[in-house]
């Protein structure tokens, strides 16, 4: 079964079972500043089980995109020379937000492995936390694994945990057995590190929240978090011990070798080379699709570090010219149907990886002779000094995990500690660099560009409209000397008016005009921290490079963010008074329509605190002080109290804005006055991830526009009422008490009605050979499981089988009641019954539910069951 055809088969069997198939979040987990890389399938879950986001279902499956090579989770150093190590792998996962728990998950794990997929029941062997009898109870009396196949083991294996405080809970693994010919024993013994027990999946029971003082308190909804890695579970159904050995890598190592001119198995150092090739294009592969760009710090070094790894491999097997950029076809091949991004970016992708592979190359030689160098002057058991090692990486582009790549297996040593002192004098004297993990890729031209003919200087700060010279144009990512009407395209003068995106403040528009012809400029971008790239369509002639321009930016605009940007300093500053010193920035967005501020706190915001912030932000506007800009060096500014921005980048000399009580490092565009904001209103206060929240607030026309539309709205709700305005609020609460009570008497109604429908149905039973059968078709069912308890109550003696509609989708339950589970298995049942349905399903003898697609069929499929009970 090829792993494309297992990831299908994964997602199709959790469908079935009612989960919401969620397509794979990206690499980069936005949202959340505590992870470099998406690095588990529950990461875009993280904070549904936190409680602090909901979803508009309660099951989920997906195949989930991962990355492993920075920061705690880094598995760099052993892809290629272990069977299961990869930078790059898929988790799959099936997820429960407060609805089954450990039975249906391991009911669900153990059908999908053993029926599905047809594994041996008798190869796989389990796991549960040592403490944790129901789940043993589970898998040993319920679904029948001896007790010589599982074992429970302590919480360093088998207690999971988001984190020192929070959900947690026991685990349970799933390993196959690859046989006796294979070194290795079952997990808990001595020999649990050999190969011959792989873990393929990990079930995870969150049912306790761990509170300051370690206490264990259970939760009021358990979920369940699962992870099975598709490349081992494509290693076990293809019979191969090795992951690299799996039909996906066979294409990309045969592509690799089909470009080297490399022979797989000839050479055990040539094969580790391929391997790493294979899962380091992976990685590169999907990370520029999601956005990352090769950079010196964050995600982007990660990204380069593992490309010229890969680089450096390659010139091992011989490769002395940029060739991994051709590999990537092969991986659109393999995986490009599942995740388009890698279709729709495939050229962006070959082109990046070939500019860096290009550029690694030219300085590969020169750095590799100054390793040879560090070695010698070391001497045997020496050590490479951290200026060496910092030099290797600034001139050279030599990660120091590269360099240790290199060195690996001899006695050299390198010295860290030196390496990041040298580091940390670097980040000092830095000037400010552009370090976005890359919304898009940047074309070769506009780094061509911004090196011939320098940066743009802005005069936004004092003036909207400016004159200049074009000094570049760039249509489709290429430099051109003209642009004709129509064209769309980036237009870059020496000097521009326009304040290009950054900081969370967004771009300008407006119109350059140059010589007759007209450019209307949509949107204005910062690129390389110092180049203005204004992006638009000539709109009447033709733009020439080298020409006069006049700018003029769209003043009501400009205006219209000038007030939102001065009133986020304002709220920033009310924020730490109102609710504490904890409080900083995680992020903003200022635009024309409104202001949005992300962060840090731990709890919502009282109604009561988000008033008092309105009014302090409303009192500094009417103060109307003035706003005052001043220029001073970095250690300035802190030592007078100002707060530096996220996102903003700082070079030697910096703008400090001061606007009533507030003072903050900031280069983006204000008002004069703090009154020339106007009213300032709060319109949403929520929470966007663990510890971080967000307050979205309006000021000017926006705001008194939102005024007024609330006004309407109450006027319109209390004429609804028949009151006056401020009599609405409590006429909408005595609404509700009598909703709440005939809601009551409706519950009450619908039992009364479905203890009806069951004396109904139990009459409807026939006997089939001495044996009652009750099969029949229900509507309007809210718990299948219930009813079927109820109907069973009340049949007494027999057999039940319920079908039920629900759009495009059957329900199915069948039931035995206690005394004839001897002789018929309610489980056998459904799943006969669903397959006539279109579906599949299984359970207890007892009790077992099931699902179908083909509603059309659901007579045919309950008149069947006769004839089962006759067999």
């Amino acid at each position: 079964m090829k792993t494309s055809e297992i990831r299908q088969k994964f997602l199709d069997y959790f469908v079935s079972k009612g989960h919401e198939a969620v397509d794979s979040s990206s690499l980069v987990p936005h949202g959340d500043p505590t992870l470099m890389f998406t690095n588990a399938g529950m990461v875009p879950f993280k904070h549904v089980f936190l409680g602090n986001e909901s979803r508009p279902y309660v099951t989920a499956t997906s195949s989930q995109k991962c990355v492993r090579a920075g920061g705690k989770h880094n598995d760099l150093e052993n892809v290629g020379h272990t069977a299961r190590h990869h930078t790059f792998f898929e988790m799959l996962g099936n997820f429960s937000f407060g609805d089954y728990f450990k039975h249906d998950a391991i009911r669900y794990a153990w059908e999908f492995l053993t029926v599905d997929l047809k594994l041996e029941p008798a190869r796989l062997f389990v796991t549960v936390f040592e403490d944790d009898d129901e789940a043993y109870d589970i898998w040993t009396k319920e679904i029948g694994v001896p007790e010589d196949k599982i074992a429970r083991i302590g919480a360093k294996d088998n207690f999971w945990s988001m984190g020192d405080t929070g959900p947690c809970g026991p685990c349970s693994e799933i390993f196959f057995d690859h046989g006796a010919d294979v070194w290795g024993g079952p997990p808990g013994t001595p020999e649990e590190d050999g190969d011959r027990y792989v873990e393929i999946w990990n079930l995870v029971f969150m049912q306790y929240d761990r509170d300051e003082e370690g206490t264990l308190n259970p939760l009021p909804k358990p979920s369940v978090d699962t992870g099975m890695g598709l490349e081992r579970v494509a290693a076990v159904m293809q019979g191969v011990h090795n992951n690299y050995d799996i039909d996906l890598f066979k294409s990309l190592i045969a592509k690799a070798c089909d470009i080297t001119g490399v022979r797989f198995g000839a050479n055990a150092e040539q094969d580790v080379s391929l391997r790493v090739l294979a899962d380091h294009l992976r990685s590169v592969s999907f990370l520029l699709a999601d956005g990352v760009l090769p950079s010196n710090e964050g995600r982007g070094f990660v990204l380069r570090r593992i490309l010229r790894r890969a680089c450096r491999h390659g010139r091992l097997i011989g490769m002395q010219e940029a060739f991994i950029y051709k590999l990537v076809e092969a991986l659109v091949s393999e995986m490009g149907a599942h995740y388009t991004e890698l279709k729709d970016n495939q050229a962006n992708i070959e082109q990046v990886i070939r500019i860096e592979e290009e550029r690694f190359i030219k300085t590969l030689d020169k750095g590799l002779k100054l390793v040879e160098q560090a070695v010698a002057d070391a001497g045997e058991g020496g050590t490479i000094p951290g200026q060496t090692l910092f030099t290797l990486y600034d001139t050279f582009g030599f990660p120091t995990d590269l360099t240790a790549d290199i060195l690996k297996g001899s006695d050299i040593h390198l010295d860290m500690a030196g390496f990041e002192t040298c580091m940390e004098e670097q980040r000092t004297r830095a000037r400010a660099a552009w370090g976005g993990s890359g919304e898009s890729a940047l074309p070769k031209a506009v780094f061509e560009l911004r090196e011939e003919r320098g940066p743009t200087e802005f005069l936004g700060y004092s003036t909207l409209v400016a004159e200049g010279v074009i000094s570049g144009l760039i249509k489709d990512g290429a430099a051109v000397e003209a642009l004709n009407e129509g064209d769309e395209a980036w237009l870059i003068c020496n000097q521009t008016p326009f304040y290009g995106e950054s900081g969370g403040q967004v771009g300008d528009s407006g119109v350059i005009t140059s010589e007759g012809s007209e450019f209307v400029v949509s949107d204005t971008k910062k690129l390389l921290s110092d180049l203005v790239v204004h992006v638009g369509k000539v709109s009447r002639g033709s733009i020439k490079s080298g020409g006069i321009a006049h700018l003029s930016v769209e003043t009501d605009r400009r205006d219209a963010i000038r007030r939102n940007h001065t009133a986020t300093h304002l709220m920033h500053s009310v924020l730490r008074d109102v609710l504490g010193d904890h409080v900083k920035q995680a992020g903003s967005l200022v635009n024309p329509e409104r202001l949005r501020f992300d962060f840090n706190h731990f709890q919502p915001v009282s109604g009561e605190d988000v008033a008092r912030i309105e009014a302090a932000v409303n009192a500094a506007v009417w103060s109307n002080d003035s706003v005052e800009t001043k220029l001073m060096t970095q250690d300035e500014a802190v030592a007078s109290g100002a707060m530096a921005l996220f996102g903003e980048k700082y070079g030697d000399e910096v703008r400090v804005v001061s606007a009533g009580f507030s003072t903050e490092l900031c280069g983006g565009t204000h008002v004069s006055r703090t009154g020339d904001i106007g009213p300032f209103r709060i319109v949403s206060e929520t929470g966007i991830a663990a510890g971080v929240r967000r307050i979205e607030a309006v000021t000017g026309p926006a705001a008194y526009q939102s005024f007024v539309a609330d006004i309407g709205t109450l006027n319109e709700t209390a004429g609804s009422l028949k009151v006056r305005p401020f009599e609405a609020a409590e006429a909408v609460a005595n609404l509700q008490a009598k909703l709440k009570e005939t809601e009551k008497d409706l519950a009450s109604l619908r039992a009364r009605q479905a203890t009806g429908l069951l004396d109904d149905l139990v009459k409807q039973a026939v006997d089939v050979n001495g044996v009652n059968l009750l099969a029949a078709e229900v509507s309007g069912v809210k718990d299948m499981r219930d009813f079927m308890d109820k109907a069973k109550g009340k049949l007494k003696s027999g057999v039940l089988v319920f079908g039920m509609k629900n759009g495009a989708k059957v329900q199915l339950v069948a039931g035995v009641t206690a005394d004839l589970t001897g002789q018929f298995h309610a489980g056998n049942i459904v799943r006969e019954v669903a397959m006539i349905c279109g579906g599949k399903g299984g359970g207890k003898p007892d009790m077992a539910m099931a699902g179908g697609t083909e509603p059309d069929k659901l007579q045919d499929a309950l008149a069947s069951v006769s004839g089962l009970l006759k067999e």
